[in-house]
């Protein structure tokens, strides 16, 4: 009969796993709402929305409320026939894991044996007068009407699921207490006669042993039970009831229909360490103890507002709000890109089309060095910055060379002998050239560039006697002069002779050397 149970709950889990009514839900779960944040988790929520913590605050979850019956049997000395259970519990979740449910089961077990066994006579007399009629021996069987208050701690296994937003199938394993009352009657008389077993046939099968014992049986359930321990005066008979504690142990799983319902198949193990629950034991030697077992169908429906309250935990995976974050961050704090830039002109290199301009160029948006008059001279090398485009193209420098303007194409210039030049006067033993010899040497480039072919002698004078180190002063004052005319001028060193005569050690003259 236990293997046909079986058979029957794995049928019916596999059609519930199987049927396509029992689809994904997408979760309601939001780490960041606070309307599903009690009073007293708020601190933690606004620690967390705004950074200052790693964990969100535990939300509010609905309750369920349980419905079930099913197949309820003893397991002890007795064979057992069939029996039925059914009853009702709350559940609510301690967290995502574990949850605690408090559970009534009321249920009625039946058993009837299949051969003949010597009568218990621990404290009742109830088969006497039938094991009297039969030698000695009786057939034992047993009613027994149970009420059973559960308090059970449930660990779910199915919510963190690492590939999955939200669980539809949830496992779950039990463990708890019992207390139950348990009404144990015996049938042990037929009518007011004992019970005639000698037309039984005993050596027969066993169905047809308890075919002939049904026939017979009038099922009046007359008698107590004998018993061991307590008893208190409530039940169907006087002095019948047993009360006792019990551990449980047991599995289930539930499949979701909608956020609101659920159904679940749960098979439940009830061990109260008690011998009479079926009416008989084997002896004062046997130290099996009778087991219920107790195998259901569930209807669950969760409680609660949903404005205010997710699912129970156990359907809520606590791994969805970090993976939602990972995917659409809307509470991290993201650092700010580092984008290499090599050579610091503040255009990434991937998007910069001149990846190596020298430090501190001028670059466009797009990283390439500014060219500001187009002459093809970067700016951080163009020494004439505007370079007009009639004076161009234009040296590696960057310097133009402008046209002479219409109306001084026809002017007539003077023979090289002609040019009349200016000297340059230095102080003391200075070799640096006054701001007003500066303007007076510009005038003499003009000159020059208005008479490109015209050479100049430029003399240094090293005093009356000639002295040696009046040569040397002398001769650094003319490299001055043709320093400055050549780099701050413009004009070609090639143009210049230098020679060092007597004379006034604080003059440069310059003088056409044509």
């Amino acid at each position: 009969m236990a293997s046909k149970k079986y058979l029957l709950l794995a049928g019916a889990m596999t059609l519930l796993a199987a049927s396509p009514g029992f689809a994904q839900v997408k979760p309601n779960y939001d780490a960041l709402d606070s309307s599903k944040v009690s009073a007293r988790n708020m601190e933690q929520f606004n620690s967390f929305r705004n950074n200052q913590s790693d964990y969100p605050a535990k939300p509010r979850n609905m309750w369920e409320l349980g419905f079930h019956g099913g197949y309820h049997f003893i397991k002890g000395d007795v064979a057992a026939l069939p029996g039925f259970g059914g009853g009702i519990s709350l559940r609510k979740a301690l967290g995502h894991t574990f949850s605690i449910r408090g559970e009534y089961t009321g249920s009625f077990d039946y058993g009837l044996d299949y051969q003949l066994k010597a009568p218990n006579y621990s404290n009742s007399n109830a088969w006497a007068a039938t094991a009297a009629n039969n030698g000695g021996m009786v057939v034992p069987n047993y009613k027994s009407a149970t009420h059973a208050l559960s308090l059970d701690l449930i660990a779910s296994l199915s919510n963190i699921l690492f590939y999955k937003a939200q669980p539809k199938v949830n496992w779950y394993v039990l463990a708890g207490y019992s207390v139950l009352a348990a009404d144990v009657d015996v049938d042990a008389l037929n009518g007011t006669a004992p019970y005639d077993y000698s037309t039984v046939n005993f050596s027969g099968k066993k169905k047809d042993i308890r075919d002939e014992l049904k026939d017979m049986w009038d099922k009046d359930f007359e008698q107590n039970a004998p018993s061991q321990g307590n008893r208190v005066q409530i039940g169907r008979q006087d002095d019948n009831q047993l009360l006792r504690h019990a551990l449980n142990l047991g599995t289930g799983i539930a499949f979701k229909v909608s956020k609101r319902f659920n159904i679940g198949i749960e098979e439940k193990i009830t061990m109260p360490f008690d011998d009479y629950l079926d009416g008989y034991t084997a002896g004062a030697y046997d130290a099996s103890k009778d087991i219920i077992s107790y195998t259901s169908l569930r209807l669950n429906f969760n409680l609660g507002n949903p404005n205010k309250r997710v699912e129970p935990l156990w359907w809520v995976n606590p791994l969805d709000f970090a993976y939602n974050e990972l995917n659409s961050p809307r509470r991290m704090k993201l650092p700010t890109p580092v984008l290499p830039d090599a050579d610091g002109d503040g255009v990434t290199d991937q998007f910069d089309r001149e990846p190596n301009t020298p430090a501190g160029a001028p670059v466009d948006s797009h990283g390439v060095a500014k060219d500001t008059d187009g002459d093809g001279v970067p700016d951080y090398k163009d020494k004439e910055l505007i370079t007009p485009t009639y004076c161009q193209p234009v040296d590696a420098d960057g310097v133009g060379k402008c046209p002479d303007p219409e109306c001084c194409k026809n002017i007539q210039t003077f023979s090289c002998a002609s040019l009349v030049l200016p000297s340059v006067s230095f102080k003391g033993s200075s070799t640096r050239i006054s701001s007003d010899f500066e303007a007076v040497l510009g005038s003499v480039a003009n000159t020059l560039r208005q008479n490109p072919s015209c050479n100049v002698l430029v003399t240094g004078h090293a005093g009356a006697k000639g002295k040696k180190g009046g040569v040397d002063l002398s001769s650094r004052r003319v490299d001055a002069v043709i320093d400055y005319l050549a780099e701050k001028q413009g004009i070609d060193r090639g143009r210049f002779i230098k020679q060092n005569t007597p004379g006034d050690a604080g003059t440069v003259d310059l003088a056409p050397a044509n």
